[in-house]
């Protein structure tokens, strides 16, 4: 048989059932459809959770009072862990291969201009904040340079604490209460908008010292490290712990490099990922049953037509890849059918929901469609070999 024949005979097939062929079809193409649409959307939150964390940089090292890690013995009797200090900041900016060095002490409180109040996030940090995370300043200048343990109190605003507190009038040189202490406002800065559901804009910066004072705390809630672009963040690490453990006499800390944060919730995304397509494909496991479904009845309903072409002289081998050629047709219609579906759902949920874009990976659409192909396969086997093992004569017969 040759191979334009092949697919006259195959297409016949699928036209002479228009309706059953269509409803095949259309199992296969939900199933093709949610796949590309669930994997574009877990692609777009990947995409979308990575660039929130890099939005500070990719040269980060934070670090952390405490362990994460556990030991036989429980804390409550060896609670001594050593507070990190702004000394340990300090010392820490003398490292080769840092560039800049942020104290972080972070808090919630009351501010005050006049006759307005709000509740806005607070941050206490150093002059370096600015240069580390990344963060424009609209007006004014950022925290000065100040020696940490005497630094004057100045504050800078967020751009929507700015804007809730002095509307359209002047903010800098005002002076501001923030949880009964005055703060003199220096500068405002440019909007940066939100992170993982934290509003950075909703927010004032003071000096780290001012903030632990505020929040009764010994110790900085983290120390961020901006390391250079050519060094390793591993060695990086290593040096850092070195020199805290010489400071504190043990590790009593956690160091965190934005790298291996990444990986991690890299790996953690790509499962999500992953998992939705898998959840995708009970749908596309649905279409298969259906094709093994129409094709069974197909060779039941095409008896006396395939004890014809066995009469003729055609081969069992061809008469298998008839019907395998016919599920697999039904089955690669379906999925570009589906194809179609998801990427357009894509596209649209990208216009209803803009801040978290749908990102469609021409890796999974191809998978997709292979793998509807490979179902139609599956599926019209045992059909395709039911039809190939019947005998002429009695083929003949039940027609």
């Amino acid at each position: 048989m040759q191979i334009q024949d092949f697919f006259r005979y195959t297409f016949n097939g699928i036209r002479a059932q228009r309706l059953r062929s269509f409803l095949t079809a259309l199992g296969i193409a939900v199933g093709i459809g949610a796949v590309v649409l669930l994997t574009s959307l877990g692609e777009g939150l990947h995409h979308f959770v990575l660039g929130e964390f890099t939005q500070f940089g990719t040269n980060l090292i934070a670090i952390n009072p405490g362990k994460i890690t556990t030991h036989g013995v429980s804390g409550a009797l060896l609670s001594n862990v050593r507070p990190l200090t702004l000394e340990d900041s300090a010392s820490l900016k003398q490292l080769p291969q840092i560039l800049d060095v942020v104290s972080v002490v972070q808090g919630n409180g009351a501010i005050e201009a006049g006759t307005h109040q709000r509740r806005a996030t607070i941050y206490g940090v150093d002059a370096s904040a600015a240069r580390v995370w990344k963060f424009g300043v609209a007006a004014g200048r950022f925290l000065p340079d100040d020696p940490p343990r005497s630094a004057r109190s100045f504050v800078v605003l967020g751009s929507k604490v700015r804007k809730e507190l002095f509307g359209n009038n002047q903010a800098l040189g005002e002076r501001i209460r923030i949880g009964g202490e005055l703060f003199r406002v220096i500068g405002s800065m440019k909007s940066k908008g939100q992170m993982l559901g934290f509003d950075l804009d909703d927010a004032v910066y003071i000096p780290a010292a001012k903030a632990m004072a505020l929040f009764n705390r010994e110790s900085l809630m983290e120390i961020d490290l901006l390391h250079s672009a050519g060094s390793s963040s591993s060695a990086v690490a290593e040096k850092v712990k070195k020199a805290l453990q010489a400071r504190h006499g043990k590790e009593d800390f956690t160091i965190t490099t934005q790298e291996k944060m990444l990986e991690i919730l890299g790996g953690v995304l790509n499962t999500l990922t992953i998992a939705v397509g898998a959840l995708g494909g009970i749908s596309l496991l649905v279409g298969g049953v259906g094709i093994l479904t129409i094709m069974s009845i197909t060779v039941n309903e095409r008896t006396g037509e395939i004890g014809l072409l066995r009469a003729m002289g055609v081969e069992r081998n061809q008469i298998l890849v008839l019907f395998l050629g016919e599920a697999v047709i039904l089955a690669a219609i379906g999925g570009l059918a589906g194809l179609v579906i998801g990427v357009c759902g894509s596209w649209l949920f990208s216009l209803i929901v803009p801040a978290l874009p749908a990102h469609i990976s021409w890796v999974y659409v191809a998978s997709a469609e292979l793998l509807a192909a490979f179902v139609g396969l599956l599926a019209g086997v045992l059909p395709a070999r039911r039809a190939a093992g019947l005998h002429p004569v009695e083929a003949l017969r039940a027609e």
